[in-house]
């Protein structure tokens, strides 16, 4: 929902609203939505840094603020006794880069659920949920394993319409109704193609590069 952004997504601006940013702000979009800052950067600041701030959610409640609260303490218990068993050199050797291949993969995986070519954004007026949830997310047709692995998370657009699926009765839904696999369907290395995607194009509905602004300018 175009008028409803920022809770729980990848901002994302439209073509007009890039245009109309100063300078600076521009820049700082572009290092934002670059593909690698993105997931190397972006997902270790998110999931070990943002994620750790109750602050941060938009109208947090006590439940809400508790729980982080009760989570952060019992990560700075369960990983201060590997520091002191293991000592900082080996801990970091471990986790470091468990922490931030997960990061990554995960960021990604969000990024391309929503972040395609052909997904759909509407305004308050025209937004409908069942259309959004359909047409705004993807099928990742991931190879057999990483569908294994992953618990079915390519199987976006499923669940976005029906939320309390469990994820291992996805396949299922897909199987019963085939016509869903021909929705926003894509596959890893199309799914590469999207990364430099960045900014909403109202006129074309669609997602366009900096560059494919630029040229339609």
């Amino acid at each position: 929902n175009l008028d409803r952004r920022g809770i729980g997504d990848i901002s994302t601006l439209t073509v007009e609203e890039y245009r109309a940013l100063p300078l600076l702000k521009r820049i700082g979009y572009r290092i934002y939505r670059n593909p690698f800052f993105l997931t190397l950067v972006g997902g270790v600041l998110h999931f070990l840094v943002i994620q750790r701030l109750p602050f941060s959610v938009q109208r947090p409640s006590w439940q809400m603020t508790s729980s982080v609260l009760a989570l952060n303490f019992a990560i700075l218990v369960v990983y201060g006794t590997l520091i002191y068993a293991l000592g900082w050199v080996d801990f970091l050797m471990l986790f470091a880069p468990i922490v931030f291949v997960s990061s990554a993969v995960g960021v990604w995986l969000f990024f391309i659920q929503h972040q395609f070519e052909e997904t759909h954004w509407s305004k308050d007026g025209e937004w409908d949920r069942k259309t959004a949830a359909i047409l705004g997310s993807s099928y990742y047709d991931l190879p057999r394993v990483l569908d294994w692995f992953t618990g079915n998370i390519g199987l976006h657009h499923i669940h976005h319409l029906c939320s309390q699926i469990p994820n291992y009765r996805l396949q299922e839904c897909m199987a019963a109704k085939p016509e869903l696999a021909n929705i926003n369907r894509l596959t890893v290395w199309e799914s590469l193609k999207c990364a430099n995607l960045a900014l909403w194009d109202e006129k074309s509905k669609r997602l366009v590069s900096f560059s494919g602004a630029l040229a339609a300018a």
